[in-house]
């Protein structure tokens, strides 16, 4: 129940006061504070960024110390879509001068969250942000989406089959970039009907504890492989 609430309220603060939404649509002042504390602070270790939507933003609140302990940075913002986050990559990631980001984007771009989206359009927004962190020597950790049967927020759009088709767009991308595939699907899908697997979120779409622990050995192996890289 409490993780419900809080990826209830991740959701509902992206739709709610269309005044501001409307003057900030890429939501930059969400980490602007953050962004300037961490620019004038020295990292002492390399510095990750997580990009991403709800999935990314709840994972900290979930388990905060997953980021705290390895200096990742959680850059995730709930209810975004591909080009929201393209909007924002320069100040979220590359102005904080990471080593490596962790790009986790697309799934709402399906769900429709700013407007009807083809798989070429996700696609392309994903590359660009590849390319702006290439141009930047910032080395790539590009992840599937992962695995949803349908939206409890706009039911019936029959994501999984788009969901697939992306990730095979995804996966073969990252070979031809020479960049990272991080490949959470195919460690949390249910075969039955490819959606996320039972026990592993409780609205079909935003992982829980259990859901999060299978991510983070995965998550962390590949950022040891793209760091050595």
């Amino acid at each position: 129940m409490r993780f419900s609430r809080l990826i209830l309220s991740i959701i509902l603060s992206t739709f709610s006061m269309h005044t501001l939404y409307a003057q900030d649509w890429a939501n930059l002042r969400r980490y602007q504070k953050d962004n300037a504390r961490l620019v004038s602070l020295e990292a002492n270790e390399p510095r990750v960024v997580f990009m991403g939507n709800s999935i990314t933003e709840g994972w900290s609140i979930i388990n905060n110390g997953f980021f705290n302990n390895n200096n990742y940075i959680n850059r995730g913002i709930g209810g975004q879509t591909t080009p929201q986050m393209l909007l924002r990559f320069r100040q979220d990631v590359i102005e904080l001068h990471p080593k490596a980001v962790v790009i986790l984007a697309g799934v709402n771009d399906i769900a429709g969250n700013t407007g009807p989206s083809t798989i070429d359009m996700i696609f392309n927004n994903i590359k660009s942000m590849v390319e702006l962190a290439k141009a930047n020597k910032i080395k790539v950790l590009l992840c599937s989406v992962l695995p949803v049967f349908d939206f409890p927020w706009n039911p019936g759009l029959k994501p999984a089959k788009k969901i697939i088709e992306l990730n095979m767009l995804l996966e073969p991308y990252a070979s031809e970039q020479d960049i990272v595939y991080v490949d959470y699907f195919s460690a949390m899908v249910d075969v039955s009907n490819n959606g996320l697997r039972k026990g592993l979120g409780e609205d079909g779409v935003h992982p829980n504890e259990d859901g999060y622990a299978i991510m983070e050995p995965i998550i962390q192996k590949e950022i040891a492989k793209a760091l050595n890289k």
